[in-house]
């Protein structure tokens, strides 16, 4: 300020008075005093203190403070860790379950592939912190750990400077933030060791963008049954249901809920052998999908036309929010895909695992984790609060086709120009669906529940024992089914005359008579199954696909190009297709098709061992049979198979290149209960070259 600035008349009243130079001088000085003391009660301008005179000592305060405060803030941060990390090992957190299973370390488990519990089973640096983290679970605890005292101190002096700018900077780099990457590790830490959130303000974009979007509530295991049709759905399949409040008050809404699903992420310009070798081997990663709930729920009701059944699983609202936030962290991770131990189902129980560690799920399937199993297990332990039955589209036409012929038979004719029967059987013409037009709701149908429920099914598992006698040999057979269900089996459970086995192995144990000539072994392989199985889609049904089969095994065989010619162990490779009809009353009000089948089957099968003449034959035939249902306990079947076989030429005029050897077979099944039933099986061959054409056996079988 300038003495010249000051005005040489003050006007007081009005009236101009005019002053001496001394006294103009005197006026200026007070004048100074009291603009100078004034300035002391006013605020300084924030362009003076930044850019004027005061910018550097205010500067220099500013630092002094903040490097205080930052000292102090990381002070506290390492008093907090030191707390945590004698917490921690205290309690033993580090081998905690919960912890471990974050971690996706694995538990004990029975049996002889358990996995190697001391190594993580993700291999991929960006799922942990420490550089150790897979194999050491304490050095990933400690990891996080840091991690919180970090952000808190971040936090602290973040509120204490009050600065904008390093505010909006920290916002944008905290979706690499530990708390953001790992939000379930950090629940569940915080929670265990009693770790004030809100002292850690960190904003994660993503993660909040991408929980809104789910806005989980409740979780439910929907199950899609076996589909024969499409190889990766031969055993079913499940997935989650994510619903929000809106899907939960009206579950109908299916437009509001998210669907969970793990699959393989397969490569599909590989061919089908290859696809399936990858997939059981592990030679495929897994993909997580998550998807809108009716685009998944619309795959399997209407485009493979698979009924579907919806379990709601007793999970607190707390724990559901802490499965969501783990999926978060695992979502990217790339595993190895199993088909039968690490697949849609393992992963389920995985998840359940994490907050439910007292029950140990996964651990109780060591050997395969197969759908159906999944969700019975998780019945057993009281896991399932409700079931929902969804019908197929298919499932839909036959009821109404079941309905007109019921007409049709109690009134003698079918009397509606508007639809013929084909018209009601055909996906094409008749759009009748759980799913509304435009896909976002369900439809409430009036129609009874089929018998599908995997809950009512027996145990996948079997093992039988059998007396018999082949010839004039009598023998003792000991065998074992891994999986799945043949025509004869209790169909209680099953989608109807659903027809898999799969890794099945059977030896024989004979009474050998050595003075006989071409006695057998007393003791050898009858049979050793890897997978053979039927679908049927009667032509005369609202089902659409085809009838056929295919089985890949090695079984003994009888070869009828020599005299007295006995059974040989060949490696045998087989496919059948044709046509199927089903007929009978179906359960009333259903959409089951009626109870008995009948069909008939082109075959064609290539053989090789080296007891057959020339190590190999292959045939071509007709294979036709019916099974018929007699009440819900009693099945029968009896099958023809009419089949050429070709060696080759000989010069051996007692052995024949080529040859029929028709064989007639008759099975019956009896269940004492869901875990037991005796089988009665007959084969004869009609064939005059070979040693024993008959074979007549009663087994035990045991479920489990």
């Amino acid at each position: 300020m300038s003495i010249h600035s000051v005005s040489n008349r003050i006007a007081l009243d009005g009236t101009p008075i005019q002053l001496s130079r001394r006294a103009r001088l005197s006026l200026a000085i007070a004048g100074l005093l009291l603009t100078a003391q004034a300035q002391a009660f006013l605020p300084t301008p924030a362009s003076l203190v930044t850019t004027g005179e005061l910018a550097l000592n205010t500067d220099a305060n500013t630092n002094t403070n903040t490097n205080n405060n930052k000292a102090k803030a990381e002070t506290d941060a390492n008093q907090l860790l030191n707390l945590w990390r004698e917490q921690a090992t205290t309690k033993n957190l580090a081998q905690d379950t919960t912890w471990r299973r974050l971690l996706y370390f694995s538990d004990d488990k029975k049996g002889l592939f358990g996995k190697n519990k001391n190594i993580s089973t993700v291999d991929n640096a960006r799922f942990f912190l420490s550089s150790n983290g897979r194999e050491d679970s304490a050095a990933e605890l400690d990891a996080m750990l840091v991690a919180f005292a970090d952000e808190m101190a971040k936090t602290t002096n973040s509120a204490k400077a009050n600065i904008a700018k390093a505010n909006n900077a920290a916002q944008a780099s905290n979706s690499n933030s530990a708390l953001c990457r790992f939000p379930a590790r950090t629940q569940w830490l915080s929670e265990t060791l009693g770790i004030d959130n809100s002292a850690m303000q960190v904003t994660c974009p993503e993660l909040t963008a991408w929980m809104q979007k789910l806005a989980p509530e409740q979780l439910s295991i929907m199950f899609a049954q076996e589909y024969l049709d499409n190889p990766q759905s031969a055993f079913a399949h499940t997935l989650l249901r994510i619903d929000s409040k809106a899907s939960v008050a009206d579950p109908s809404q299916i437009h509001h809920a998210y669907a969970l699903n793990d699959t393989v992420d397969g490569d599909t310009k590989d061919n089908f052998v290859l696809y399936t070798i990858k997939s059981m081997t592990g030679g495929y990663n897994n993909l997580i999908e998550i998807d809108s709930y009716p685009k998944k729920l619309a795959n399997y009701l209407q485009d493979d036309e698979r009924d579907a059944w919806t379990y709601r699983l007793d999970l607190s609202p707390e724990e559901v929010q802490q499965i969501i936030l783990h999926v978060w962290e695992t979502k990217d991770v790339k595993l190895p895909y199993y088909f039968t131990t690490d697949n849609c189902a393992s992963e389920i129980l995985r998840l359940i695992d994490v907050v439910r560690p007292e029950q140990h799920l996964l651990s109780q399937l060591p050997y395969a984790v197969i759908p159906s199993d999944v969700v019975q297990l998780l019945n057993k332990e009281g896991l399932l609060a409700s079931t929902n039955y969804t019908p197929a589209d298919s499932t839909l036409r036959q009821a109404q086709l079941n309905k007109v012929k019921q007409q049709r038979d109690q009134l003698g004719y079918y009397n509606n120009p508007k639809q013929s029967l084909n018209e009601i059987k055909s996906a094409q013409l008749n759009t009748v669906s759980s799913m509304s037009a435009d896909g976002q709701t369900l439809l409430n149908h009036q129609i009874t529940v089929s018998d599908t429920n995997p809950l009512n099914r027996h145990s996948l598992q079997m093992g039988h024992i059998g007396i018999g006698q082949r010839g004039d040999n009598n023998y003792i057979d000991l065998g074992m089914r891994a999986g799945y269900h043949d025509t004869l089996d209790s169909p209680s459970g099953f989608p109807q005359f659903f027809d898999l086995e799969g890794a099945v192995a059977t030896l024989r144990l004979y009474d050998t008579d050595n003075d006989k000539a071409n006695q057998p072994k007393s003791v050898v392989l009858q049979n050793l199954t890897l997978i053979k199985g039927r679908s049927f889609n009667p032509v005369n049904s609202a089902k659409k696909g085809k009838t056929w089969g295919a089985s890949i095994e090695a079984t003994r065989v009888n070869d009828g190009s020599q005299q007295d010619g006995t059974d040989h162990l060949v490696g045998s490779l087989g496919y059948e297709s044709g046509w199927s009809w089903a007929f009978g009353t179906p359960s009333a009000g259903t959409g089951e098709m009626p109870p008995q089948l009948c069909y008939t089957f082109l075959a064609g099968t290539a053989q090789t061992g080296r007891g057959i003449n020339k190590g190999f034959r292959v045939g071509a035939g007709v294979n036709a049979g019916c099974r018929y249902q007699i009440n819900n306990r009693l099945r029968a079947q009896a099958e023809l198979q009419l089949p050429y076989w070709y060696h080759g030429s000989s010069d051996d005029s007692n052995v024949r290149g080529h040859y029929w050897q028709p064989i007639s077979s008759l099975g019956l099944q009896y269940d004492i209960d869901k875990k037991q039933a005796l089988r009665i099986n007959a084969n004869y061959e009609w064939q005059d070259r070979i040693d024993a054409n008959d074979d007549v056996q009663l087994s035990y079988r045991r479920y489990f």
